[in-house]
């Protein structure tokens, strides 16, 4: 019976679809205050990066070893390329929309004594994301899935999402959303 389930799990073709973020973590210990600012100076231990937003989702569905492939906008810089090599090692196949003069999302925190001191963000505003070639790249990859995931974490890597909604509800693909947004009437025809 074991091997009949973990056969079906491999044939099974998931898209997820989102904002991708590369989570990084710096963690360090903090002795003393800056003489610059009343704040902590934190010596670096170690770094650790990790997928963040849909390429977390991403990974946690080809944990479970299905057939998994990733579409959103990244950058064209060493962020989104270090996030596809960890996805890759993971058996997440990538599709990035490389957006040139804009960063991949990232978002950067500090740690010290088991305490997050501080978070940078590394983003576009939502209202600025090129998806071009987006949807027609979704269209594409809708014909290799068998589930769509949607995972929106509202910085601007999904657009007309009702109509990616759409083209998969054709092909009787089931769209399940992971949604951050506000309005979750883009959201109403997901299965």
């Amino acid at each position: 019976m074991e091997d009949i389930i973990f056969k079906a799990k491999k044939s099974v073709k998931v898209l997820v679809v989102g904002d991708i973020i590369l989570d990084q973590y710096i963690y360090g210990e903090t002795n003393r205050i800056s003489p610059e600012a009343p704040v902590p100076i934190v010596k670096v231990n170690h770094t650790e990066e990790r997928p963040g937003g849909a390429a977390n989702v991403a990974l946690n569905v080809a944990s479970l070893d299905t057939n998994t492939q990733l579409l959103g906008v990244t950058g064209n810089d060493e962020a989104s390329k270090r996030l596809e090599n960890i996805l890759i090692k993971k058996n997440v196949k990538c599709h990035f929309v490389y957006q040139d003069n804009h960063p991949t999302t990232t978002k950067r925190r500090v740690l010290s004594q088991h305490q997050q001191l501080l978070r940078l963000d590394y983003e576009n505003d939502a209202n600025t994301v090129k998806t071009t070639g987006l949807v027609e790249k979704y269209i594409e990859l809708l014909k290799q899935a068998d589930i769509v995931i949607l995972s929106d974490y509202a910085k601007g890597g999904l657009v007309d999402i009702e109509a990616l909604i759409k083209h998969a509800k054709a092909k009787n693909i089931p769209v399940l959303v992971d949604p951050k947004s506000k309005d979750f009437n883009c959201y109403k025809n997901a299965s």
